[in-house]
């Protein structure tokens, strides 16, 4: 699929952007371009990779004329460029916006007038029946990503919804383990925390199966476990042989839930079962030939898809952080 085309990572410095890139080289793309903000953080990748059909821009997707620029000549798109952290859009919903809804708008539009192939939004669970700001904005941005393939062009759009993914900046694992080094406890927020995760490299894995299979207008969920955050860190406290680590409890932040969704009760009335890896979600809006493409599919039998059902052990918790390189 994506050998000799030309691609276009926004936010591509980030977690999800380096491992994205490094499973896309070897599918030999005739280029990938890095669209991010952070000038020292190409020039640390473009050293890391040191491989010549890896190109990078300066741009911010809040910058339209920028990415009409960036968008020329590109094949296909992943988007995963956002504000990302629940208490900083708490504190600045003004700044979240202006990333995640008119950043994500001003994609859509660059990638229609370059008359790209395909565009892939990451979204998030946090999406579904959201209960905090970065949250409503990443569903306004599966809208509109949804909307787009009503807009008459040949560019078709593809949303991706998942949990945490454990090893990217800011993951709970690298908290836990900085915690447990320097400060002899482990700070959760709330011992009944729940949540999804799934390694980065598994991540994109599934991420490129949605990408082929999809037809755009459908929202890809990847099937993920989930496990409490206690059970994690206690886990984290055993690998590292100390003895004298606590946990304590913080208090829930403003916007945080206690479990989070991969799909709400609504959803599931047009959600159907893909395959192990993935449900789809099929929009209320009728998109042409969306429908009949998953009439194979079987409807989901559940209401909805929760973060505390279906815990992994502490040891499936311990297999999951050596697959990923964590312990």
């Amino acid at each position: 699929m994506f050998e000799n085309q030309r691609i276009l990572v926004t936010g591509g410095t980030g977690s999800w952007g380096y491992e994205l890139i490094a499973q896309l080289l070897p599918l030999i793309p005739k280029e990938v371009v890095v669209f991010s903000r952070n000038e020292s953080s190409q020039v640390a990748m473009s050293r890391e990779f040191e491989n010549d059909r890896l190109h990078f821009r300066i741009g911010d997707i809040r910058d339209k004329e920028a990415l009409m620029a960036a968008c020329q000549n590109i094949d296909y798109v992943f988007h995963l460029a956002a504000l990302k952290h629940v208490p900083v859009c708490e504190d600045q919903p003004y700044e979240a916006l202006k990333t995640n809804v008119i950043g994500t708008q001003n994609v859509i539009e660059a990638a229609i007038e370059n008359k790209v192939k395909k565009v892939f939004y990451i979204s998030t669970d946090k999406a579904a029946n959201p209960s905090n700001f970065y949250g409503m904005t990443k569903a306004i941005g599966e809208k509109l990503i949804v909307y787009a393939n009503l807009l008459h062009t040949d560019t078709r759009f593809v949303t991706v919804r998942g949990g945490n993914v454990l090893g990217t900046n800011g993951s709970v694992v690298h908290v836990f383990k900085e915690q447990i080094r320097n400060k002899g406890y482990v700070s959760i927020t709330d011992m009944k925390m729940t949540r999804f995760f799934l390694t980065l490299r598994d991540a994109i894995a599934v991420l490129f199966k949605a990408a082929e299979e999809s037809v755009g207008g459908e929202i890809f969920v990847m099937m993920m476990p989930a496990c409490r955050i206690v059970d994690l860190a206690e886990v984290l406290i055993e690998a590292s042989g100390r003895e004298d680590v606590q946990i304590v409890e913080s208090g829930v932040r403003p916007g945080e839930k206690i479990h989070e969704i991969l799909m709400s009760d609504y959803e599931s009335l047009s959600t159907v079962v893909f395959d192990e890896e993935y449900l789809v979600i099929l929009p209320t809006l009728n998109i042409p030939g969306l429908k009949y493409r998953y009439s194979h599919c079987q409807p989901v039998s559940f209401s909805s898809f929760s973060s505390n059902t279906h815990l992994m052990s502490k040891e499936e918790i311990r297999n999951i952080l050596e697959r990923g390189g964590f312990l």
